[in-house]
């Protein structure tokens, strides 16, 4: 299928988040789809891939959420930040304070496609993708996300940790709405890492990447957050290293034993992409560069 063959979808847009909660809550109600839409690179790209609606039909309405205020913008209010679902990329590298405060976001953010990918492209749109290769969603992993769902029924905070059940599914209702993320951002002094791994350094998909904040008092680990993509059905949280190593003396974590936490969290196929095999060893060498970067900063701070 080609561009110019894509099937026909209805579009409409709403005026405020009140009357976009009321209409996805009646069309969830009467089992009926709504698709919202902000930047489209996934979902366009999904709708070239396959023919939609041609067992009964059936296509979803399509609800452009672009143009609401409610859903853009980057808030930072004292040590917690607030970022729109509606927010791009873009916006996330221009934002000043952001990119002192919590750099892996403009890391990450520069690593996503090209610079018209990126003015396009949203978080709310990779969070609600649900993709396991996602770099937004192991960006806020390892910031500890919360993520903000919205509706007729008022507001919930979801850990992000809480948020993906399985592959491509979530936990957010039908009638629910990506409203922003919020986290709070790393300390002064936090070291914070993003390294994707692809085929090449530009517009890839990660065949390994991680994000990861830390922060160290008197030599022991007191904070850290781990977001790890394209090994596992969802974005890993790496709870077994997380668990060795908060709370430990750097000097303790031996790389033996960090490969041995990083091994028993991830779950890499063999794909299109890359093989398990070299999944498992990017993996292990991403979490021994970050400490091996953690030791050092401690050693110069």
């Amino acid at each position: 299928m080609s561009l110019s063959e894509l099937p026909f979808f209805e579009l409409v847009h709403v005026p405020d988040l009140g009357a976009l909660f009321q209409l996805v809550a009646d069309r969830s109600g009467n089992g009926d789809e709504t698709v919202l839409l902000a930047g489209g690179t996934d979902w366009i790209v999904e709708r070239h891939m396959e023919s939609v609606g041609a067992t009964d039909g059936k296509r979803p309405l399509v609800v452009d959420i672009s143009r609401l205020g409610a859903l853009r913008g980057i808030s930072v209010d004292g040590d917690v930040a607030r970022i729109g679902a509606a927010t791009t990329y873009l916006e996330i590298r221009r934002h000043s304070e952001l990119r002192l405060r919590a750099p892996l976001l403009d890391r990450m953010a520069r690593d996503v496609g090209a610079v018209q990918i990126q003015a396009r492209g949203t978080l709310g749109g990779n969070l609600a993708t649900a993709s396991p290769a996602a770099d937004g969603v192991a960006a806020l992993a390892a910031l500890d996300g919360i993520v903000v769902l919205g509706s007729v029924r008022g507001e919930r905070g979801v850990p992000l940790r809480d948020f993906y059940t399985g592959y491509k599914k979530t936990v957010r209702a039908a009638d629910e709405v990506i409203v922003r993320v919020d986290f709070v951002l790393p300390r002064p002094g936090a070291v914070t890492r993003w390294r994707k791994v692809g085929t090449r350094l530009a517009q890839s998909i990660s065949k390994v990447a991680l994000a990861a904040v830390a922060e160290v008092d008197e030599g022991r680990v007191t904070r850290l957050g781990l977001g790890m993509a394209s090994v596992a059905p969802t974005t890993e949280h790496l709870p077994t290293v997380r668990g060795l190593a908060l709370g430990a003396s750097l000097a303790s974590l031996t790389d033996a034993l960090l490969d041995q936490a990083t091994l028993a969290d991830v779950a890499p196929i063999d794909d299109i992409r890359s093989t398990a095999a070299y999944r498992r060893h990017v993996a292990c060498a991403l979490v021994r560069g970050f400490f091996d970067e953690l030791r050092d900063a401690t050693r110069n701070g």
